[in-house]
């Protein structure tokens, strides 16, 4: 087992209190902001705050619970301005000293995806990190984005718009067509 933390925010197991809850508060100063936006690929992020406690599940299993806000600038995925978005949610996770990631790679998710393996330490602030990363919009789009006319063109080729590209859009020419046959 490895006394050394894994990171300066790391809390030892070993060491956390079993009989009341350990509490934490983590609001990251501008550095830290920047630095966590430059990981998740955010233009900026303003905000962020982590509190919560972690407390003992059991003789051997501890629980995380935490209220994560954040405040994050996204580029808009159709015209790249800036997306503002609000972040509150809470946050849990079960650390379990008898659980093993599967082995066999066609498993599937668990429904549970709260439940992490128990290690020497726990680790809140990188809890705060995953969690804002899966909570914020995978695809930020402001109220009034609309895409306007695509026009698909090849060299020396007549353009395809979205409507000629939809395979089915021709049927319903094709069945009037038919009907129109049967008379």
């Amino acid at each position: 087992m490895s006394r050394t933390p894994p990171s300066t925010t790391a809390l030892r197991v070993a060491d956390l209190s079993t009989a009341t809850e350990n509490g934490f508060s983590y609001r990251p100063d501008a550095g830290a902001l920047a630095e966590i936006a430059r990981a998740l690929g955010l233009n900026a992020l303003r905000k962020l705050s982590f509190e919560g406690q972690i407390r003992p599940m059991g003789k051997t299993d501890w629980q995380l619970d935490a209220r994560l806000g954040a405040t994050a600038v996204q580029a808009c995925v159709v015209t790249l301005e800036p997306v503002t978005t609000r972040v509150d949610t809470n946050v849990t996770r079960r650390f379990l000293s008898d659980y093993s990631d599967p082995d066999d790679p066609e498993v599937e998710m668990p429904e549970d995806d709260t439940i992490e393996a128990l290690g020497a330490w726990i680790d809140p602030y990188e809890v705060m990190q995953e969690a804002l990363a899966l909570a914020l919009p995978d695809y930020p789009r402001k109220d009034d984005a609309a895409l306007g006319q695509m026009v698909y063109t090849q060299p020396g080729q007549t353009p395809m718009t979205d409507e000629d590209a939809r395979p089915f859009a021709g049927l319903a020419g094709l069945r009037d067509a038919l009907e129109d046959d049967k008379d």
